[in-house]
């Protein structure tokens, strides 16, 4: 179709073939090309003259025609005819009456270009225009088609693909594009699988067979429309489905998936028959089952651990293979702290914290490892703080800690309904007296760490300083660092609203955190800093 014989006299066998391989409607082709040849004959012979293009089955071509009004008295020259020119031209034409004239654009119709211009040239004034018009006509078809064909194929793949996102499938390495990107081919088309989707560690080459998960069809892009991953947890999900047929019976489910690939996964099972165990399912006969997979997902490790209503139950078979001692659960924060003995601490954490990582994301609770000793250090410090308390002996202490009150803040920020669960505190103003006090003694022990600063010669690091910070005590610390705050200058320059919605302290405690950064950084620091220097100076006059 490069040159204006091809659109001419080849279109409708062009058109025929290409709607015929291609699987695309012959009328939606020709309107197609319709429209682009009028939108290069309205850009040759100008926006204003009413043009038409229309495909001729006859001859197998796109007729070109100008539409001119005969008129008493021209105003626009491009789409009026004089009644008197008309006449004078031998035109039998009547006021108002709407004349047509084809153009004649093909090369094997010059003869008759040459013989309109010769008796209508000085009315249509075309002549110039449309010596330039059939190249311009025959690429603008070319291209049009081109787009229009590629378009169709792109629709076609989408609605042939478009079921299958979500599912998994196969094909065989092609070549690879610039950033990385590996094209796959799925047989219809080609797929592609963008390098941030690929496996760490996976190594692909042309030629290779490849499983991966259809993770979009993406309409809209520019190359193919197929996006592939390696990567993603679901791909582990498809892969157990197809290779256990009491998943793909529903009696099996898979709850959920954590993964880092190429390293590990972790999947929760779950069954809807009792006499089914889902673990062994997964496992399969001497660990047929789940080997194919880690098979196809070159070596990576799979957990397989049954999925449990109780939370804790669950967390503590998703950090497996460690021991758990004891979990104490954090509703309120939905956090779960793990006790286990000191000799299971590493295997419990896992390589770069990889194990308790994916046990987090499996069972969407925050998890905190701690060592048997590590917890019973703490659960001293929490004792002895709780010890500090006006009127608290060791042993209400102890059943204040049983209870779950871990530090004074907790008490501090108690709701009444569950301090006069305390024995001994058994009405709402012994629960507001408790407050108080547990409050007063927060207060007392900042004003002696600040004061112990001041006689220290040693650094503040940035933590030291948000304990010195009313309102933090450790819970808050660990909240606060959490969400990003690092610094009390962090805290100081925050907006409340968002201190509050970033931490989950509450607009009431973030504000009271917030004031107290601020009145740190205004008076405290700037006490701390100046006793300092006064030692300093007393140290050298010395």
């Amino acid at each position: 179709m490069a040159q204006a014989q091809s659109v001419g006299e080849d279109l409708g066998l062009i058109v025929e073939q290409v709607a015929q391989e291609k699987g695309i409607d012959t009328q939606i082709l020709i309107e197609t090309i319709e429209q682009a040849i009028l939108k290069a004959a309205q850009a040759a012979f100008g926006q204003v003259r009413e043009l038409e293009a229309r495909f001729s089955p006859e001859t197998g071509q796109i007729d070109l025609f100008q539409y001119m009004t005969v008129v008493e008295e021209v105003e626009e020259p491009e789409r009026e005819i004089a009644v008197a020119d008309a006449k004078r031209h031998g035109l039998d034409a009547e006021l108002g009456e709407e004349l047509g004239f084809q153009v004649f654009w093909h090369p094997k119709d010059a003869e008759r270009a040459r013989q309109q211009d010769k008796e209508f040239g000085d009315l249509l004034k075309m002549k110039q225009a449309r010596s330039q018009f059939g190249r311009i006509a025959a690429q603008s078809a070319k291209q049009v088609l081109l787009q229009r064909v590629r378009d169709a194929e792109r629709d076609l793949i989408y609605n042939e693909y478009k079921d299958r996102k979500g599912q998994l499938i196969r094909g065989i390495i092609r070549r690879f594009e610039k950033g990385h990107n590996v094209i796959v081919d799925l047989g219809r088309t080609e797929g592609v699988l963008p390098y941030r989707e690929q496996t760490p560690r996976e190594t692909y080459r042309p030629g290779d067979r490849i499983v991966a998960f259809v993770k979009d069809i993406d309409r809209e892009a520019r190359g193919a429309i197929v996006i592939l991953s390696r990567s993603a947890p679901s791909l582990v999900e498809k892969l157990f489905e197809a290779e256990v047929p009491e998943i793909d019976e529903g009696i099996v489910k898979i709850v959920g998936v954590a993964r880092e690939a190429g390293s590990r996964s972790k999947i929760a099972v779950s069954t809807r028959d009792s006499d089914v165990d889902p673990v062994g399912a997964c496992v399969g006969i001497k660990g047929s089952r789940v080997q194919a997979v880690v098979q196809e997902l070159r070596g990576e490790k799979i957990d397989i651990v049954p999925y449990d209503r109780d939370p804790a139950r669950y967390v503590i078979a998703a950090i497996q293979p460690a021991e758990v001692n004891k979990v104490i659960v954090d509703e309120a924060d939905h956090r779960m702290e793990l006790v286990v003995p000191d000799e299971k601490l590493s295997l419990a954490i896992g390589r770069k914290g990889q194990n308790v990582r994916l046990a987090s994301q499996l069972t969407a609770w925050k998890l905190d490892i701690i060592s048997e000793s590590k917890f019973k250090q703490m659960e001293e410090e929490a004792l002895q703080a709780l010890r500090e308390i006006d009127g608290i002996d060791d042993e209400l202490a102890k059943q204040m800690y049983r209870l779950g009150f871990r530090a004074l803040e907790e008490v501090a920020e108690a709701a009444v309904e569950e301090l006069v669960t305390i024995p001994g505190i058994e009405s709402s103003e012994a629960a507001e007296d408790l407050k108080a006090r547990a409050d007063g003694t927060m207060e007392r022990m900042r004003q002696e760490r600040l004061a112990a600063a001041v006689e220290s010669a040693d650094g503040l690091t940035d933590r030291d300083m948000l304990r010195f910070v009313r309102g933090v005590g450790l819970r808050t610390l660990h909240l606060l660092e959490e969400s990003g705050y690092r610094t009390v200058q962090d805290l100081a320059r925050e907006d409340p609203d968002r201190l509050a919605i970033k931490s989950g302290l509450g607009i009431k405690k973030a504000r009271l955190v917030q004031h107290g950064a601020q009145h740190f950084l205004a008076q405290d620091l700037p006490e701390i800093e100046a006793a300092r220097r006064a030692a300093q100076a007393r140290a050298t006059e010395s």
